[in-house]
């Protein structure tokens, strides 16, 4: 069996010199320095397989990254873990479906997904389009970019829904999260099992997390579904993203999973995306667990050195760096900032952090320039830290209700008493203020300010 199928395939086609008479219009010969690539940028000619019906070269190539994460089934995404949420949405709406029919779940009008908070926009616009109901878990140290939640938390919330008969068709959560901090993945796995409810991770930072030493990966920990963005912190390119489904899972989600991504996805796939994800399958078999453990060794003691110098650093994820600069007299955007004119851009920055986002791609010499330029940096006095928490707001409408009605934008400051429509504030995935539907407080308001949002869309009327 070939490591890498795709790639194989790809490489005699593009020897063989044929007449392209097919998509894309570049016919192979792109001009500039796309050039080489685009020998290899094809569209679903026979024996290149098709993406959402894979027989030949794309399931031989899942089939490898299947084994590699451990799931019983791995699909490939060429638009992201975004395209895997709406699918992993999909599949528990069908899986409720058919134990409806099988008499094994209460029929209800409605159904919901318990969620935390920190969700990505794009499973809040799955949600519209599923026509499915939210309730959220959030602590009360709920924050913008954080949302730690337990495991007693979810087997509450879902005794509560077990007596309102009305259970949720999933439980997920979003981990790690744009800090570094990571959910108790098999604690939540367990109380959404013993309630009888699927669970599902969008893991879309945490891809590597399956070749630490300490493997952590969801597909391990006990997830059903799993998406990870191989974009972020793997060496693909930018929209490469897998869908995991565990071994364990319904049989109907397996069974559905082409055409739950089908239902949202572009009949045009990338192959340069499919191809990178291949050669991925090869390099993860190929010392690539090594060269990640170095990396992250030096980013510890990177972070140890630190930590010395009273930089205050958040999360426990291996590959990110998030700095709380307050501690040192910065701002997170003022320190993003900084680091730029010294060469070094940042994954993201706001008024309390600064990210960066790493790989074992960076390097050793990246760590230096990374450490020099934050070590030379001239201390100040601490600056005060912002009440970041949010507050918990009533649904008025539902999701799809709020997104399909009738918008008008208005100031921020001016947005109290207004049922917020099809807009989001914060970086995803983060804990969104206001999502559509609820009505927006006064105090929301101030927080969308705060993070620069001085106006947004409300349901109009």
């Amino acid at each position: 069996m070939s490591s890498t199928p795709i790639i194989d395939f790809l490489k005699e086609y593009a020897e063989k010199n044929t007449v392209r008479a097919h998509m894309p219009g570049h016919k192979g010969a792109f001009p500039g320095f796309l050039s080489e690539a685009a020998k290899y940028d094809i569209t679903e000619i026979p024996g290149a397989d098709e993406l959402f019906c894979a027989r030949g070269v794309i399931r031989e190539s899942e089939k490898n990254a299947a084994r590699l994460f451990g799931a019983g089934r791995t699909l490939y995404s060429t638009e992201g873990s975004s395209l895997a949420i709406r699918a992993m949405l999909y599949l528990a709406l069908i899986n409720a479906k058919a134990l409806e029919r099988a008499g094994l779940r209460p029929k209800t009008e409605r159904y919901t997904v318990l969620a935390a908070r920190n969700a990505h926009f794009a499973f809040i616009a799955a949600c519209a389009a599923l026509d499915l109901d939210i309730e959220w878990l959030m602590p009360e140290s709920c924050a913008l970019l954080s949302c730690p939640v337990t495991a007693r938390m979810a087997d509450e919330a879902l005794a509560a829904l077990d007596e309102r008969k009305t259970p949720p068709i999933l439980v997920y959560v979003t981990s790690p999260d744009y800090l570094g901090a990571e959910q108790p993945i098999a604690e939540l796995a367990l109380a959404a099992h013993w309630h009888g409810v699927p669970f599902a991770v969008d893991n879309a930072h945490g891809a590597y997390l399956g070749f630490v030493e300490n493997d952590r990966h969801p597909m391990k920990l006990g997830a059903d579904l799993c998406c990870d963005s191989a974009h972020k912190t793997l060496s693909c390119l930018t929209g490469a993203a897998y869908l995991h489904i565990s071994k364990y899972a319904p049989a109907v989600m397996a069974e559905t999973a082409e055409r739950a991504l089908a239902l949202f996805a572009s009949t045009s796939p990338s192959y340069l995306i499919l191809a990178s994800l291949d050669a991925m399958n090869a390099r993860l078999e190929s010392g690539y667990r090594e060269e990640l453990a170095a990396f992250a060794r030096g980013l510890g003691r990177l972070k140890e050195r630190l930590a010395e110098r009273g930089y205050s650093l958040v999360g426990t994820e291996e590959l990110k760096l998030t700095l709380a600069p307050k501690s040192c007299g910065y701002t997170g955007l003022e320190l993003a900032e900084t680091l730029r004119k010294r060469g070094v851009e940042c994954e993201y920055a706001d008024e309390e952090h600064t990210v960066l986002m790493l790989s074992a791609q960076n390097g050793e010499e990246a760590l230096r320039r990374i450490e020099a330029a934050l070590l030379t940096l001239e201390r100040r006095a601490p600056l005060e830290k912002m009440d970041l928490r949010l507050p918990k707001l009533t649904r008025v409408m539902t999701v799809r209700e709020a997104m399909l009605a009738p918008q008008e934008f208005v100031p921020t400051e001016r947005a109290e008493g207004r049922v917020m429509g099809n807009d989001h504030c914060a970086c995803p995935p983060a804990v969104p203020p206001a999502i559509p539907g609820e009505l927006i407080t006064r105090e929301a308001a101030e927080l969308m300010i705060a993070f620069l949002k001085t106006e947004c869309a409300v349901v109009n009327g």
